[in-house]
Order: C-alpha cells, then sequence, then structure tokens
C-alpha cells in the first residue's frame, strides 16, 4: 500500500499539534505515541478494541516496510504499541518535540494509521473522528479524495 503525501502531511500535522500541546499523562511521552493513543482511544469507541487491533497490526506491518526500527515492535490484545525504544536502537520520536520537525519513523506509523482509515472508513468519517479527537487542529483544509489542499 503507497500512502498518499495527503496522508503524510496530515500525520505530520497531528505529530506538530501534539508536540506544540505537549500534554502527557506521563513525562517523556512522545508526540507519535500521544497521537497514536488518541487515535487508539477514539476508536475502540468506534470499532472496538478488536476492530483498533486490526488497523494497528497491518499499520505496523507498513511501518516495517519502510523502516526496520519497527522490527521490535508490536501490537497488544487492547491495541498499545509496545517494543519501542526496548531495542539497542530506540525510536527518536521526541525528534518532533518543541517545534521541531516531527520524525519520520512517527511520519511512517501515523500515515499508515492514517491510510488504513481512509480505506475502511473513507473520508468523511475519517475526517468527523478526527476533527473530535483534535478539535484544536488546524485539519479543515485537507482534502483527500481529491489529491490537494483546499
Amino acid at each position: 500500500m503507497t500512502i498518499r503525501p495527503e496522508t503524510r502531511e496530515l500525520a505530520r500535522r497531528l505529530l506538530i499539534y501534539e508536540s506544540r500541546a505537549g500534554r502527557s499523562p506521563e513525562p517523556g511521552t512522545s508526540p507519535t505515541l500521544r497521537v497514536y493513543e488518541m487515535l487508539r482511544r477514539s476508536l475502540n469507541s468506534f470499532a472496538g478494541v478488536a476492530g483498533f487491533y486490526s488497523l494497528a497490526s497491518r499499520a505496523l506491518v507498513l511501518a516495517r516496510s519502510e523502516d526496520p526500527v519497527f522490527s521490535e515492535a508490536r501490537v497488544t490484545e487492547d491495541g498499545t504499541l509496545q517494543g519501542l525504544g526496548e531495542n539497542e536502537r530506540p525510536i527518536d520520536f521526541d525528534k518532533g518535540a518543541g517545534g521541531e520537525p516531527p520524525s519520520e519513523a512517527g511520519i511512517v506509523l501515523i500515515s499508515g494509521l492514517l491510510g488504513l482509515l481512509h480505506i475502511f472508513l473513507g473520508e468523511a468519517l475519517t475526517a468527523s473522528l478526527l476533527r473530535i479527537t483534535w478539535p484544536g487542529a488546524a485539519l479543515d483544509d485537507c482534502n483527500f479524495e481529491k489529491g490537494k489542499n483546499a
């Protein structure tokens, strides 16, 4: 599956938004893991734990094909992500903190998940889910069906 540039841009925007928001229940939690967890919570209430598990597992397979740093990562039965940073070469998800550009690894993972959401839920439902999850983020100008920003 090829991730469209618009989806990568959306992932980048969400990661930047979360890095600037800096709201984390646990100190040191990366913007990528915050975006992932927020998607997990939103989709669990919409599609159930098994539905999110399926999407997240496939997104992780896609991420592994682009970056072998994900080789030790796995999705648990409840949809949480484990195995990141536990190997010798931890993923530098925090590169995007403080206004710096988001890490490529974070963009790869989140854009894979968003791409699958577009396929299975469609643009309108995905956009609605994202607006509910991130009400303050500037996401309204993304137009995924036409492949360009409106």
